[in-house]
């Protein structure tokens, strides 16, 4: 039998989304006003769900403390009131959409979750905008 445990956690972050190979006029038609040169920010929800077997002697299919900690760690410290294009090596030379960060986010914690378990970030940008990935 599977079950999923989930965790929110929450950050705030500034970004500007475009790329340095193109024209400002092309990043503008893009991006638009998520292209300014002054960035902007978000107060960014996430959920970080583990899915897998209840082991027999717990009765966890992760401790929930555990799931916290590798968020506070690997997500929060790294993100929270970080400017993601000039604070956050990640994104040096990777454009920080909703997808990219929570591509980023699950790379970063896929490491420390049971491979036998199944990791899915959901990270919401604002409370209409939100993006999912499984790792596939």
């Amino acid at each position: 039998m599977k079950v999923t445990v989930s965790r929110k956690a929450h950050f705030n972050a500034a970004h500007r989304l475009f790329r340095k190979d193109w024209t400002m006029e092309q990043n503008d038609l893009v991006f638009g006003k998520c292209n300014n040169p002054n960035f902007h920010g978000h107060n960014y929800e996430l959920i970080v769900s583990v899915t897998g077997e209840i082991d027999q002697e717990t009765g966890f299919v992760i401790d929930v403390k555990i799931l916290s900690d590798l968020i506070k760690e690997h997500v929060e410290n790294a993100f929270d009131h970080k400017n993601l294009n000039l604070d956050v090596q990640d994104f040096a030379d990777l454009n920080p959409t909703a997808e990219n960060i929570a591509v980023v986010i699950w790379n970063k914690l896929r490491k420390f979750i049971d491979a036998d378990k199944e990791l899915e970030i959901v990270l919401y940008e604002t409370p209409r905008n939100f993006v999912t990935y499984k790792g596939n």
